[in-house]
């Protein structure tokens, strides 16, 4: 890319269509959302299908077109790769989506494929979307896959700086990644407050906590797996800054956009790290409480045991009387000293010794 003959532009508005912005995409339905002609940094037509804008580019010389898709048909996008010698790989990613971030040359072409975030505070959950762009010799093609970024508000400010606008596609692409890397910061600080509510859970013993860990956890690998790659799209634009002869402007501010990319990388890279100190944390604490539940039964139970053993001792000590009134109440008459005078103290005594005897055996070994 560069400013090499991509820019073809010149001036006048046009009536235009504003791209859709997030939520207001019109609900189940893609296709052509805003294409527009730009002469010298400013809007000159505001074509209303692709056909229109091919034969105003054929119309005007040194002019861009900037077309904006959202979910488009095949047709659609074969139409385009047919009027702008678009690659069938860089087409086929365009149509499938689920790629990861990337920048592929093909010829005169640039392919970039960026992944924009978005938090939900509502869900409090971040929600990802793809973005596709084709830059070429006077056109910019831009085709999403979700609701972010918000290319309605990247079209108005381009077009509220002409003088940027008219460096050409490359001015478009900064302004797009620059749109994508600002919507990090949102989501960097939706996360944060998130593993702030996670400690508060933790340290306060939510039976929850680990579910909710791991959902955020996941979360971070997914936003590292959207936003590291791109670090390797800004260096690859970089390093053509030379052999493309890009402007400046653009240099200055695409290094801008490096180094906020930069710093999202740095503080999504410690949540990941935060997140596994805290899952941790969160599963010694929670080993910590088994630990004293399990000491609290124990416990318990060897006071249910100490309780038993001195019933079952107090059982054995009168069962011993018991037995032998038992046995002596039975009034046979053959049965011996049943006359025997003293047979009335011999029979207390014995229950008396019997009872001693256990108890000091039951005593000794400390059931009592």
């Amino acid at each position: 890319m560069g400013g090499n003959g991509w820019s073809r532009s010149t001036g006048g508005f046009g009536r235009r269509l504003d791209e859709h912005e997030p939520g207001r995409a019109a609900p189940g339905r893609g296709g052509l959302v805003d294409s527009a002609v730009y002469l010298r940094g400013r809007r000159h037509a505001t074509p209303a299908t692709l056909a229109d804008t091919y034969r105003c580019l054929q119309e005007l010389d040194d002019a861009m077109a900037w077309i904006g898709l959202y979910r488009p048909g095949r047709g659609q996008i074969h139409s385009l790769a047919h009027e702008f010698q678009l690659h069938e790989l860089a087409v086929e990613d365009a149509i499938n989506a689920h790629q990861r971030p990337k920048l592929e040359r093909y010829g005169d072409t640039l392919f970039v494929v960026l992944r924009a975030a978005r938090y939900a505070d509502d869900r409090e959950e971040v929600d990802f979307s793809e973005l596709h762009l084709f830059l070429g010799p006077g056109f910019v093609i831009t085709v999403r896959h979700g609701e972010a970024p918000d290319l309605a508000a990247v079209r108005r400010r381009m077009e509220a700086e002409p003088q940027v606008l008219t460096l050409g596609p490359e001015a478009v692409l900064y302004a797009v990644l620059d749109q994508v890397v600002d919507g990090y910061a949102p989501v960097v600080a939706g996360l944060e407050n998130d593993i702030d509510e996670i400690e508060t859970q933790v340290f306060g013993g939510d039976p929850n906590a680990s579910r909710r860990i791991y959902g955020l956890s996941r979360e971070v690998v997914v936003f590292q797996r959207a936003a590291r790659p791109l670090l390797g799209v800004l260096d690859a634009l970089t390093a053509g800054f030379e052999h493309y002869g890009t402007d400046e402007e653009l240099r200055r501010r695409l290094r801008d956009v490096t180094d906020h990319l930069t710093q999202v990388v740095e503080r999504v890279d410690g949540f990941r790290h935060l997140l596994q100190n805290i899952l941790t944390v969160n599963a010694t604490l929670v080993s910590q409480a088994q630990n004293e539940e399990m000491r609290s039964l124990t416990a318990a139970s060897y006071e249910q045991n100490e309780e038993l053993k001195r019933v079952s001792a107090w059982a054995a000590i009168l069962f011993a009387p018991t037995l032998i009134g038992t046995v002596y109440g039975m009034n046979f008459a053959d049965m011996p000293e049943l006359e025997w005078q003293y047979g009335y103290l011999f029979a207390l005594g014995l229950m008396l010794l019997v009872c001693a005897g256990l108890y000091l055996v039951f005593k000794r070994r400390n059931w009592l």
